[in-house]
């Protein structure tokens, strides 16, 4: 916690490329995405779980649901002044309370427990997961608008786009003065039957997949099945995989001669050689890095300023 994401970027131990800013339009993958991450933890140290700020309507459930899969010992609830729509998540309301993909227990046929007794309970999904016992840490703020989000999206997507230019960072040499421009970089090449390809957030129809990849961010990732592929290629996905991610990269060019993919990544070798699927998500290359390069003479691919803001 020391700054801004992009000040301290450091390596995961696992990590999942979920491909989008907000889980609200899957929210079934975004709880199968965090059981898969929280399934490396070895309870070995501390763990503090940072969870979203979208706790309205169906985000406030999905927390509850989130809070019943991973048992934590503690809960900081910082509420918002002003603002009573939030109830305090004490055991008991979790406990009782549906979620957005678990049910609660019914209070007719709660028993009264002792500490040691706490009963198991299933869900609709069949996961047997024990009675809540976390202790509630709640901080309710007295002075006005405290909490209040204000322009948090705002805020959320420069910060965004400052992680996205601050791994990009890791392309340069640390022995160099001078930033290099990306496109003078070399890129990786990689054939198109090495790596599956799917796109996350939206469905592309395969005859215009590379329109759009080229000029992408993608999620460097691995799938355990074994990409094989008769043809040259490309190699398409027909469902978005939980599976791990090892870091990202630009695709800065498509060959279809060649049948290449040409990819600028920090991810050292080593981590490369694992990967074999290209994950296309909604998150976008800051405008910065496509406006921004020196040495660019003449029309930028991908790139207007001559559109209609009534389209």
């Amino acid at each position: 916690l020391p700054g801004p994401p992009f000040t301290h970027q450091q390596t995961p131990r696992k990590m999942v490329y979920y491909g989008q800013t907000s889980c609200e339009q899957d929210t079934e993958r975004y709880l199968d995405v965090v059981k898969y991450v929280f399934s490396c933890y070895k309870k070995e140290v501390p763990l503090v779980i940072n969870t979203m700020g979208w706790v309205k309507g169906e985000g406030l459930l999905l927390l509850i649901d989130i809070i019943r899969l991973l048992s934590p010992s503690h809960v900081v609830q910082m509420d918002v002044c002003d603002w009573k729509a939030m109830p305090p998540l004490t055991p008991e309301h979790v406990h009782f309370s549906a979620g957005l993909h678990t049910k609660g227990k019914q209070q007719s046929k709660c028993k009264q427990l002792g500490v040691g007794g706490m009963e198991s309970w299933k869900y609709s999904e069949g996961e047997d997961i024990s009675a809540p016992q976390h202790k509630l840490l709640y901080v309710h703020p007295e002075f006005p608008r405290a909490g209040v989000a204000g322009e948090a999206r705002v805020h959320s997507g420069i910060l965004r786009d400052m992680s996205i230019l601050g791994y990009l960072g890791h392309l340069q040499s640390p022995d160099m003065g001078a930033v290099l421009p990306l496109h003078s970089l070399v890129p990786y090449q990689v054939p198109f039957n090495a790596v599956a390809l799917r796109v996350i957030h939206t469905d592309v129809a395969p005859s215009n997949i590379m329109y759009a990849v080229n000029a992408s961010w993608v999620g460097l990732c691995c799938i355990p099945e074994e990409v094989r592929c008769q043809t040259d290629g490309p190699v398409l996905l027909t469902q978005t995989p939980v599976c791990d991610c090892l870091g990202f990269g630009i695709v800065r060019g498509v060959d279809m001669e060649k049948k290449l993919y040409h990819i600028l990544t920090p991810v050292p070798p080593e981590n490369l050689r694992l990967v074999n699927c290209l994950l296309l998500g909604n998150v976008a290359i800051p405008n910065c890095v496509l406006v921004g390069q020196q040495g660019i003479e003449g029309e930028i691919p991908y790139v207007t300023s001559d559109y209609n803001y009534s389209i």
